[in-house]
């Protein structure tokens, strides 16, 4: 399951714990499943003997994200929601040069609307970011695109940018591209982060249409 982010600077990494109220959901049924089996009367074995419990992953909650699909270095991440319709994007998250996680991306496509954008994309970054330097996007080493911050929370800063066909050609014919920021404590100093572009297209595909 992917978790979301929590507040994020250039100094930490991204905490991928399980939600504690999962855990405790998860140790009072298991509770209750054992005081049901107490009371109907199991047999010696079962009260003696240790049965154990399934390791790995607990089903996603209402409101939880999780990766429904994988798409060579692309997530596809959904958030689980009470009708069942679940609503996903196309993700990955950065690393810098030491392989820390450090930013995610996050695409959406766009229905058709008259507008020169396909595609919709939020980026979050470390508190810490120069924001007045804006954030760059390069693909196979081509000229950068740079873009705003829209916002700031506890989590991080946000980018939200709109991608037009070009730049999702680029996208699908690319390789790698790089998106690079700068610290506010070092403006000097360009982080460059990689991010993949291998299974973009078939992502690219699958991902939700949202309507504009």
């Amino acid at each position: 399951m992917i978790k979301s982010l929590t507040p994020i600077t250039l100094a930490t990494l991204l905490a991928l714990t399980t939600p504690l109220a999962a855990q405790e959901s998860e140790t009072a049924q298991t509770g209750s499943t054992a005081e049901a089996t107490g009371q109907a009367g199991g047999s010696t074995a079962d009260q003696v003997l240790d049965l154990g419990q399934t390791v790995g992953e607990t089903e996603p909650q209402i409101g939880d994200r999780y990766a429904k699909e994988t798409h060579g270095d692309w997530d596809l991440a959904c958030v689980r929601t009470e009708n069942g319709q679940d609503p996903c994007s196309l993700l990955q998250i950065l690393k810098d040069p030491n392989d820390n996680p450090m930013a995610e991306f996050s695409l959406f496509r766009i229905a058709p609307n008259g507008g020169q954008a396909v595609a919709g994309a939020t980026i979050i970054v470390p508190l810490e970011t120069l924001l007045p330097a804006g954030i760059s996007i390069s693909i196979d080493g081509a000229p950068a695109k740079r873009y705003n911050f829209r916002f700031c929370a506890p989590i991080g800063c946000v980018a939200q940018i709109g991608l037009t066909q070009a730049d999702i050609d680029a996208f699908k014919k690319g390789s790698e591209a790089k998106v690079s920021l700068r610290p506010e404590a070092a403006p000097d100093q360009l982080v460059e982060m990689p991010m993949s572009l291998k299974g973009f297209t078939a992502g690219f595909g699958a991902v939700d249409v949202v309507q504009q």
